[in-house]
């Protein structure tokens, strides 16, 4: 039997609680996507034959608690330390290959502990199980006691307190050809900032409930627009804004525009001329001196595909 699995990738718009004085922290806001997209197909093998480190990684400590190897075929994969989440994506996807071919029945949650993720932001994980618009509840106090990235943290993925269908809104993705914070630049850019002023969790907050959920619902790109401009100028999506002169000066000069993660991926929401939007991000990044791959796409309204041949 061979299994196949093709994942999203993901927008993360914002981390919301990074105070913690109520009892909660992290909570995340995010956008499944069609593009860029992971996909692998696994057997089982003798021994592990996976061409792409980054699979390997995963794969090594999935075969000691499976007990067997597996041949992984990449069919499309995507940069890693760039904001799209694609670390979450491949774990979940060799895990999926791995729970297929050992004929067991595993929650995406179950599928998330034994590869580590979920543990600041769900909406990776979420985006593998449901896709669409998503917003995540973070991390009692209880289970999480301090403000640490996905990669440096060990507790269990956050529930999904929100989940809608994003409108048929076209997505432009820009990714320059610099990385964006990962493992201890990470780790020192949430110990270094946090914990975030309660009044700007509280406007934050505010944004989502009262402007940006309804904005989904509703189909309304303009009230979405400004909710997402905001987002950029408050709390910790601020900071990590602000790591990059360029992507500041952009998103201050293109209209609902956002920066997915710790970055250095940017995004745009329209329903106009999408070609003209990246056209305009492009030259942004070149004027500065930087290469940009861009990427025209949508929500993706749905899960991973899984498919045993």
């Amino acid at each position: 039997m061979k299994v196949r699995v093709r994942t999203p990738s993901r927008l993360h718009i914002t981390l919301i609680d990074l105070n913690g004085s109520i009892g909660r922290v992290d909570g995340g806001v995010g956008i499944a996507l069609e593009e860029p997209h992971m996909e692998v197909a696994g057997i089982k093998s003798e021994k592990l034959c996976i061409a792409e480190e980054k699979f390997r990684n995963v794969a090594i400590k999935l075969q000691k608690h499976f007990r067997f190897a597996v041949d992984l075929e990449i069919l499309s994969s995507y940069r890693q330390h760039v904001g799209l989440g694609s670390g979450t994506q491949i774990g979940l996807a060799v895990a999926t290959v791995y729970a297929a071919l050992a004929g067991k029945k595993m929650s995406i949650n179950e599928l998330a502990s034994l590869v580590g993720r979920g543990g600041t932001s769900g909406i990776g994980v979420a985006a593998f199980g449901y896709g669409g618009f998503i917003v995540d509840g973070g991390h009692s106090t209880k289970v999480k006691s301090s403000f640490l990235p996905s990669s440096a943290s060990k507790a269990p993925p956050p529930p999904v307190i929100a989940r809608h269908d994003f409108p048929d809104w076209k997505i432009v993705i820009a990714v320059p050809e610099f990385s964006g914070a990962y493992g201890s630049a990470e780790v020192d850019l949430f110990s270094k900032n946090c914990p975030i002023p309660l009044e700007e969790v509280r406007e934050l907050s505010h944004i989502i409930l009262m402007q940006m959920l309804p904005a989904v619902v509703e189909e309304d790109l303009d009230a979405f627009c400004r909710a997402l401009n905001r987002i950029q100028r408050i709390g910790f999506k601020r900071i990590e804004v602000e790591r990059y002169d360029i992507i500041k000066n952009l998103l201050d000069a293109i209209d609902c525009a956002g920066m997915s993660s710790t970055g250095p991926a940017v995004f745009a929401i329209t329903d106009t001329d999408a070609r003209s939007v990246s056209r305009e991000i492009e030259g942004f990044f070149s004027d500065a001196g930087f290469g940009c791959e861009t990427i025209i796409t949508r929500a993706r309204n749905r899960g991973a595909e899984v498919e045993l041949l």
